[in-house]
């Protein structure tokens, strides 16, 4: 079975830098690719200032850190991130067009070792497979927000994805911490499946006014017990991911069910997009969040 040593991470954003982080802690070689030195840079000082938040609570060292950190190479070139490596992780956009022509890409430069992984929270493993040449190593791996601090991985077998691959990423999620759930391939996987609709439903009470952001995210907090209420979560993970995942189950439900309330496109166009813009449900300009009103 294969030995994974070596891992690309392909993207340094929010997900894909707590993917290198965690990955570079468990003892891996990780190269962390975005397409711009400023986004390398941004993922790089990100982690970095996560360890750093470990060293204050004394739950890392700075000689841990700085062997942490010397684990992690940022690159531009897809080719030099890819080459050698032995896992690839990719953790750009949630857009179908732009993940496939990822993986194409992808697949010419990769040896023919490697396992493609996509931590993709609702597209389809078996499309994106069946671009490349391999779609027996070919499976969905999706971590959750922040990486470092979520303790799931949602492993998902497309159609072609062999047990041997399925067995492999198991072990990889482990050894970087994570609990692992198997599933197959459907819209969403069983978290989103889930967890989408309830967003949007909560967006779609602000818009019909029956509660305040703040008073909706309190409702659903403590009467529910969720760590985060469900506004508070979409400033989290992006109103702009949402939108793409509420859109892809549309199309491929066709059940308008999952349909994106007005309100969240609005606010998507005006690129409110939550924490990332400093504006979404919450404007996080000052010392603390506050609250919008629509």
């Amino acid at each position: 079975m294969l030995e994974i040593k070596k891992i690309a991470v392909l993207g340094a954003g929010l997900m894909g830098n707590g993917i290198a982080h965690v990955c570079a802690q468990a003892g891996y070689e990780v190269k962390m690719r975005d397409i711009d030195q400023k986004f390398v840079d941004n993922g790089l000082a990100n982690i970095k200032k996560n360890l750093e938040r470990g060293l204050k609570k004394g739950k890392i060292t700075q000689e841990e850190i700085d062997a942490i950190l010397g684990r992690i190479e940022g690159v531009l070139d897809l080719k030099e991130a890819v080459k050698d490596a032995d896992l690839v992780i990719e953790a750009i956009p949630e857009i179908v067009s732009l993940k496939l022509d990822n993986w194409k890409e992808v697949d010419e430069s990769a040896p023919d070792h490697a396992i493609f992984a996509s931590n993709t929270s609702s597209i389809s493993i078996t499309q994106m497979a069946a671009v490349t040449k391999r779609p027996e190593k070919f499976i969905g791996m999706h971590f959750f927000n922040p990486v470092p601090v979520m303790g799931l991985v949602e492993i998902i077998k497309g159609q072609a994805t062999d047990d041997e691959t399925v067995k492999i990423i198991e072990e990889v999620s482990k050894k970087v911490g994570k609990e692992t759930v198997l599933v197959n391939e459907a819209p969403g996987f069983a978290v989103n499946r889930v967890l989408v609709p309830a967003m949007l439903e909560a967006v779609f009470a602000i818009q019909e006014g029956v509660a305040t952001v703040e008073d909706m995210d309190t409702s659903i907090r403590l009467g529910l017990n969720w760590p985060m209420g469900p506004l508070t979560l979409l400033d989290f993970v992006g109103l702009d991911t949402t939108l793409h995942i509420a859109d892809y189950f549309v199309e491929e439900f066709k059940d308008s069910k999952y349909r994106a309330p007005t309100l969240l496109r609005k606010m998507v166009r005006a690129g409110w997009l939550g924490r990332k813009t400093g504006m979404g449900f919450y404007d996080y300009s000052g010392e603390k969040p506050k609250p919008n009103r629509f």
